[in-house]
């Protein structure tokens, strides 16, 4: 059981592995850059857990390239291209964050997302996933420093008007717990999104949710 958690007045949502499952259309932008160049798909399984990593961790899972190393940053411009042309096809929201969103609306308590990904791809995805009605967006070049920097929750926190002890923060990647503990928020782990290498129970979050509607179970829980 976890210890009660403060009441939010806004929860803040990573994108790609908590909010949406993107894996699917990220992955097929990766696997036309091994097609066109005559190599076999990567299996989707090898693939999924890097999702939430970008081109760097797909370009890796992919090709056993990081940045620097030379081809590195043709495929990078090459995959985003891709990912653009093609951004959601088969991605979809998980089961249960509808009635999540819902809930909170109902609760009246702010919602909104932080993400890494360029605001050139959130821009046309948050509406196409039926997240339009987010009370703020704020992507990978937002602010000068993307997550694990504290700096995009932050500007989330001012543009709702509120502290950021007020907020929750809801990812599914190592570095959304790193940011908002920096912000001074609440960090959740969305055990149900790809998670990386690591499991989320070692990440030092305040809470872990195996599943969306989880969050309603902790929020029941607060202390006002």
């Amino acid at each position: 059981m976890h210890a009660l958690l403060p009441r939010p007045r806004a929860i803040l949502f990573d994108l790609d592995g908590t909010l949406a499952d993107t894996a699917p259309d990220l992955a097929q932008a990766l696997n036309k850059l091994r097609t066109d160049r005559g190599l076999d798909p990567a299996p989707y399984e090898n693939l999924r857990p890097y999702a939430s990593a970008g081109a760097r961790g797909l370009i890796g899972a992919g090709f056993g390239l990081q940045p620097g190393a030379d081809e590195y940053e043709e495929l990078r411009i090459e995959f985003l291209d891709n990912y653009a042309a093609a951004i959601s096809v088969h991605s979809r929201l998980f089961t249960g964050v509808p009635e999540l969103l819902a809930y909170l609306r109902q609760t009246s308590v702010a919602w909104g997302i932080v993400t890494n990904k360029a605001m050139r791809f959130t821009h046309p995805l948050v509406p196409l996933l039926g997240l339009a009605d987010a009370d703020c967006v704020i992507g990978g070049d937002t602010t000068p420093h993307p997550k694990p920097h504290p700096a995009p929750l932050l500007e989330a926190a001012r543009r709702l008007t509120l502290a950021p002890q007020d907020c929750w923060y809801v990812g599914d990647d190592l570095r959304d717990i790193q940011a908002g503990k920096a912000a001074g928020m609440t960090t959740i782990a969305a055990g149900w999104g790809y998670c990386g290498d690591e499991g989320p129970t070692n990440w030092n979050a305040d809470a872990v949710a195996v599943a969306p509607m989880d969050l309603m179970d902790l929020f029941s829980l607060t202390s006002s």
